[in-house]
């Protein structure tokens, strides 16, 4: 009799299991946001929450956990249970990057479950207008007759493009001053006062809107849109040039049915008109990749961004 009702308690749970993920969500969802609020990120993350909300009929909630360059929300949501209901808004220097350069409370390719890409951030190379490189090749020719006299920024410090970019230099063989700023902001602040020759940054639109800069060349792997000619790092013949992606992943081990589910809300979501519309207007790009599509750019990008880190010499 007990090895009966074993064996009955085990079908019931079998059979449960799948059913409750079909019925996710069933109560409301958390979306960590691993950064602060009012940034894109966190604007970016209420969209698809608000969009989230209108085809589950469920509370769709954003937390703000900034900490770590993102490390303390998304390590959060790693050790969360692993049933879809506590998932994090990710991008490329914490699950990419920042695992390479320190310890961190979370292994990105173990403990999350990625459930899809919605969008990339353009960061090209930006130059004053007024600057005698009119490609990449002209600056490089520059640097290569000027050791050092090239200086130039990014938007973070051993973010994705910092690297890409710091690979391409050293593929060329060529000396440059990388000079620290705050974000994309100073560093635009900066080039435009003629402080450094270029910059490495998303802050670009007003300033090209304006006629103050152009762009050279593109850190990323898609084209800008709106500038055609630009050509990108890969087009150019480098192997590095990694998306500046966000997305969001879950816990590992969330069951297939709920990555699923949110597979099938983001591809609708990035759809709507709503979020095309705030795209364009943080100037971002929709670039919609699903779970196994996600999940393998990621582990991609991870294994050439820590060689490229480990090339340069700034792994820890």
């Amino acid at each position: 009799m007990r090895k009966l009702l074993g064996a009955l308690l085990s079908a019931l749970v079998v059979i449960a299991a799948p059913a409750s993920a079909q019925t996710y969500p069933s109560r409301p969802v958390t979306i960590v946001v691993p950064f602060a609020a009012g940034g894109n990120g966190d604007i970016t993350a209420r969209m698809i929450a608000d969009l989230a909300k209108e085809t589950w009929n469920q509370s769709v909630v954003v937390e703000n956990r900034p900490g770590g360059g993102g490390a303390v929300g998304i390590g959060q949501v790693a050790r969360a249970a692993a049933d879809g209901y506590t998932v994090a808004f990710v991008s490329t220097s914490p699950i990419v990057v920042a695992p390479h350069l320190g310890r961190q409370p979370f292994d990105p390719l173990k403990d999350l479950a990625y459930l899809g890409q919605v969008a990339i951030n353009h960061q090209p190379i930006v130059v004053r207008a007024d600057s005698p490189f009119r490609s990449l090749a002209d600056m490089l020719a520059f640097a290569r007759s000027n050791p050092g006299r090239l200086r130039w920024s990014a938007a973070a410090i051993r973010g994705g493009p910092h690297i890409a970019t710091e690979a391409m230099f050293r593929a060329e063989s060529v000396q440059t001053t990388y000079v620290p700023f705050g974000g994309g902001a100073e560093a635009m602040t900066a080039l435009l006062a003629g402080d450094i020759e270029a910059a490495v940054i998303a802050d670009y639109t007003q300033a090209l809107a304006a006629g103050q800069v152009r762009l050279i060349a593109e850190s990323g792997p898609v084209r800008i849109a709106s500038q055609p000619g630009v050509p990108t790092y890969r087009d150019l013949g480098y192997s590095l040039a990694p998306a500046v992606f966000i997305g969001f992943a879950a816990p590992a081990g969330t069951p297939p049915a709920v990555v699923a589910r949110w597979d099938a809300m983001l591809a609708a979501a990035v759809r709507s008109p709503r979020y095309t519309e705030l795209m364009q207007r943080l100037g971002s790009v929709v670039v919609y990749r699903d779970s196994a599509a996600f999940t393998r750019e990621i582990n991609e990008d991870y294994a050439k961004i820590g060689e490229a880190i480990r090339a340069l010499g700034m792994a820890r």
